[in-house]
């Protein structure tokens, strides 16, 4: 197993606007300085879309290029042709810059449906999509998936996410249950905390399916105060819902027992949404490195 980080730990988030995010350079320069050995994409057109450029930036570091996040609001037929699309050309990205084992990391669009965005953390079974909505969602993610193995040759794995509609355990069952292994899981650990899961208990379940792996830490106490004082999902970021490894309630060693436990070598990236000029990216990127030292990485 290897360890990354990513840009969204830097502000760089699908649901914000990047204009106040450190560089992209800067942005590399701090992964690399701080003991990572590779990074996602992060949005379209942060990082280079030049193949061979991005290349060279990941190489003068060097880092490698380990996933591409792609939301796409899968429960809207109507948006399922330009995300299809949009999977495609970030793979064929990933591909160019010479990131032939890189994954697509699929989610739902975050942030995008009013009555999620505003319940995330306390999702209830009546807050779910009805089984045609299922079948919809499924449809598309797996169609998404073999579309990008047979442009590109790449896989494409499925992050659940709060303030979407996969979010809760159940809802991860659903969709594991409703598409086939072409369809991977990426496993993130502060979603699933913070959407009411035991990260332990979703990677046991569906060990089969997990091929990347996210490490994101959850504030029992900040969680505790957004369920009470009913915040939305971008309130909950902006007052540290997802705080530095080890400072919440993720058991992140009995985690990296089970991944060890049954041969995982896939990637673990690195996580700690803040929004653009939030925190202290690079400090807090270090601290969570020598967190991970503490359990054999």
């Amino acid at each position: 197993m290897r360890i990354a980080n990513a840009p969204c730990s830097w502000g760089v988030l699908e649901f914000e606007s990047t204009a106040l995010a450190p560089s992209p350079s800067q942005v590399l320069d701090e992964i690399a300085q701080t003991g990572y050995a590779g990074t996602e994409l992060g949005d379209w057109g942060f990082f280079p879309t030049d193949g061979a450029q991005l290349h060279r930036d990941l190489a003068a570091r060097s880092l490698s290029l380990v996933g591409a996040f792609v939301p796409v609001a899968l429960s809207d037929p109507g948006a399922h042709a330009d995300g299809e699309a949009l999977a495609i050309k970030t793979a064929r990205l990933l591909s160019a810059a010479g990131a032939g084992h890189a994954k697509i990391v699929l989610s739902d669009a975050t942030a995008a449906v009013p009555e999620r965005t505003m319940k995330a953390g306390r999702i209830a079974p009546e807050d779910g999509l009805q089984p045609r909505d299922w079948l919809i969602v499924a449809v598309a993610a797996e169609r998404i998936a073999r579309a990008v193995l047979d442009e590109t040759g790449l896989r494409t794995v499925f992050h659940h996410h709060c303030a979407t509609y996969v979010e809760t355990a159940d809802e991860i069952d659903a969709l594991m249950r409703l598409t086939s292994p072409i369809l991977g899981l990426c496993l993130d650990t502060g979603h699933a905390t913070y959407g009411g899961a035991d990260p332990l208990d979703i990677l046991r379940r569906h060990r089969r399916r997990v091929s990347h792996v996210h490490f994101k830490d959850c504030s029992p106490a900040i969680a505790a105060s957004a369920r009470r004082e009913r915040w939305d999902y971008v309130t909950a970021i902006r007052r540290g819902l997802f705080c530095e490894l080890g400072q919440g309630s993720v058991d992140f060693r009995a985690v990296a027992e089970e991944l060890r436990r049954t041969g995982y070598d896939g990637w673990i990236v690195v996580e700690q949404d803040v929004l653009p000029s939030m925190g202290t990216p690079a400090e807090s990127a270090a601290r969570n490195r020598r967190f991970l030292h503490t359990l054999g990485f």
